[in-house]
């Protein structure tokens, strides 16, 4: 029984292993991509963010480990700064040129900045893949990501309402990716 456990998890882990590193290896050469590490606040690195642009958006491929299970409010700021691990606040606000409110649900919202909630499984994995119409990462018709100070990922404590002011009751900055060149 724990030969065949062992078994388990060793190709578990190797097919995680080859499935990042194919991803990875895809994203290296397309030049429409960028990838940055994701950090919690103790600067240790969690998870993986690729963005590339599409035709009218950006799709957002997040991998990462050790947070906390359940719904976290996710939004993009915007300056490329997570040197402040302890908060993560030289991130700065939300990207938000057009001072648009917080929030899906908000009838004159959402900003450029929001992203909907980051669903944490219960063993703290997630790896999901998104799409925003909101943002670019450097198409002049739409606010960019890698704009000359770049923009930051930020992964909240709690989950985003998508209406209440400034950011939903999202809580604490807990996890950052910097998206600059």
């Amino acid at each position: 029984m724990r030969l065949s456990w062992i078994i388990t998890i060793l190709i578990a882990v190797s097919s995680l292993t080859t499935t990042m590193h194919s991803f990875a290896q895809d994203s290296a050469t397309d030049s429409n991509a960028f990838s940055s590490s994701i950090i919690n606040s103790k600067g240790d690195v969690i998870g993986k963010l690729v963005a590339r642009q599409g035709t009218q958006g950006v799709v957002l491929r997040i991998t990462a480990q050790k947070l906390s299970a359940g719904m976290h409010g996710m939004h993009f700021h915007k300056v490329g700064n997570c040197s402040d691990t302890h908060h993560f606040k030289m991130a700065q606000g939300h990207i938000d040129p057009h001072t648009k409110p917080h929030g899906y649900f908000h009838p004159k919202g959402p900003h450029e900045g929001n992203l909907p909630n980051l669903i944490v499984a219960e063993n703290g994995t997630v790896d999901v893949e998104i799409y925003t119409e909101l943002l670019s990462l450097k198409n002049k018709n739409k606010p960019q990501l890698l704009d000359k100070d770049g923009s930051s990922l930020i992964i909240h404590a709690n989950p985003d309402d998508h209406s209440s002011q400034p950011i939903g009751g999202s809580g604490a900055r807990i996890a950052c990716a910097v998206l600059k060149h």
